[in-house]
């Protein structure tokens, strides 16, 4: 049990009816959870708004409520705190809960538009290799130490952050990394958390849908920076034109990395092709198993993290050579036909691009380079016509598929797609709506050599259509067919 006036420690209150000094047993947003003694916080979603909950949070036990609105009736022996935002609200109520839980560890938050789950994934690996206990929050799956538990969102609720990190606490974890969405960052999910650092990879097209303007999108992720404490350190990709301005307003110590213009950690792709890396990083040499301009990027921000950090520079960079691929992350095999599939969760304008530009610049031009690739339904839609602009022109054919269509029907969502072919690429492209069909008509294209790209869900089991989710991996998909069709 928590007395309700401490768990409500820097929020920021309008009024109280009732008393403060309740018992509480925990904290719920989502009155189906509500019991006996609990708080409900009111949030008001998306989708649906708490505040039409409240009252049945009470019939189920609720004894405090938060809320941005006080109901007209209010019941008599519940206490209800008006506060000017519910999501801070929570943040601030779920750190007091669970005892400040991201004091006790070194919390990195990862942000920007690519590069956050590998980022933060290979941060993972390379701190467990160098023997620490270590956390992970992302986009593929949440770790405490050696538990792995289900991933529901980029940055989970900040109920479920501090519930995590509490659970490190518990485990003796020294290290966490963490995405930090603009979802997650806009609704509050990281206030009340102490970071020792933040760290930016790039900023592109995406999520308009919910920012409206790529403006308020990048203001966003700049406000995690503007955030960070004198103590913590923030590092920015100055190759990218936003980078400069994640640093501006914050206190935090400013480091940049980049390998097109001078910055404080430096790179140099001396080779690149489907075995990995050869890159010159400051006045070392590295080789990597990862592949492409992109994850020089993320090596690069591994590398100046783990040494802010207080790793030794020969040990960073015997510990980077070992690292292995991210699940859905350019994840590719070579078929027995030599034919070589490659996953990736390439979902935006700028992903995409990334992964076929590094593909060309690896293959020799005489192979065929079959893209298949889909957009998602409910999710901002004038990015459509550039995905399907940018697979036409880099691939030598493409297949136009259905991703996670939602609520949406997929043939729109290509036909939205279909709309940036340019004249000269039309004959390169054909539209498959059945994910699975398309796959296998990319298979049956491919001769040796040939290069299959499956973009868009990366390390994803599962299609979401009308509400519902079914069974599905690209990887595995792409991996039973060319078996199957071997030549």
């Amino acid at each position: 049990m928590k007395v309700l006036k401490d768990i409500l420690y820097r929020v920021t209150i309008n009024a109280v009816v009732g008393s403060t000094s309740v018992d509480i047993k925990k904290i719920e947003f989502d009155s189906r959870q509500i019991k006996d003694q609990d708080v409900f916080v009111a949030i008001n979603g998306l989708q649906v708004d708490g505040h039409d909950f409240i009252e049945k949070a009470i019939k189920s036990g609720a004894k405090a409520v938060v809320c941005e609105i006080l109901p007209d009736i209010l019941i008599e022996g519940v206490t209800y705190i008006e506060v000017a935002d519910s999501n801070q609200a929570l943040a601030f109520m779920a750190s007091n809960y669970f005892e400040h839980p991201s004091d006790n560890l070194k919390l990195v938050g990862v942000t920007g538009t690519n590069g956050k789950t590998t980022v933060t994934s290979l941060l993972y690996q390379l701190f467990k290799k160098a023997g620490y206990k270590v956390g992970l929050l992302s986009t593929v799956k949440i770790m405490v130490d050696n538990t792995i538990y289900p991933a529901t969102h980029t940055t989970p609720d900040s109920l479920s952050i501090n519930r995590y990190l509490k659970f490190m606490n518990e485990e003796g974890v020294e290290y966490c990394f963490m995405e930090a969405s603009s979802h997650g960052i806009h609704q509050s999910r990281t206030e009340g958390l102490n970071f020792a650092g933040g760290v930016f990879t790039n900023l592109s097209h995406d999520h308009l849908d919910y920012h409206n303007t790529f403006a308020e999108y990048r203001d966003v992720k700049k406000s995690f920076f503007d955030g960070l404490p004198k103590s913590a350190f923030a590092l920015s990709n100055i190759d990218d034109k936003n980078g400069l301005v994640m640093l501006q307003n914050t206190a935090a110590k400013k480091y940049t990395y980049a390998l097109k213009n001078y910055a404080d950690y430096r790179a140099q792709i001396l080779e690149n092709d489907f075995s990995g890396l050869l890159l010159k990083l400051n006045d070392n040499e590295l080789w990597t198993k990862l592949i492409g301009d992109f994850n020089a990027y993320n090596i690069l921000a591994i590398y100046a993290t783990a040494e802010l950090l207080g790793l030794e520079t020969n040990e960073i960079l015997r510990l980077i050579s070992e690292l292995e691929n991210v699940s859905g992350r350019f994840q590719y095999f070579i078929s027995e036909d030599k034919i070589t599939a490659i996953v990736d969760y390439a979902h935006t304008p700028d992903a995409l691009k990334n992964v076929l530009q590094t593909i060309n610049s690896i293959r020799t031009k005489n192979e065929e380079l079959i893209t298949v690739v889909g957009c998602g339904g409910d999710r901002d839609k004038s990015k459509r016509p550039k995905m399907a602009h940018i697979a036409s022109a880099l691939s030598t054919k493409v297949i136009f598929t259905s991703d996670n269509p939602r609520s949406e029907e997929p043939d729109a969502i290509i036909a939205d797609m279909e709309a940036g072919v340019e004249p000269q690429n039309f004959k390169k492209t054909l539209s498959i709506t059945d994910r699975k069909q398309a796959i296998k008509t990319a298979c049956q294209m491919a001769t040796s050599k040939d290069i299959i790209l499956i973009a868009g869900k990366g390390h994803e089991t599962y299609q979401e259509i009308k509400g519902e989710r079914f069974d599905f991996d690209d990887y595995k998909t792409v991996q039973e067919l060319l078996k199957q069709l071997q030549k």
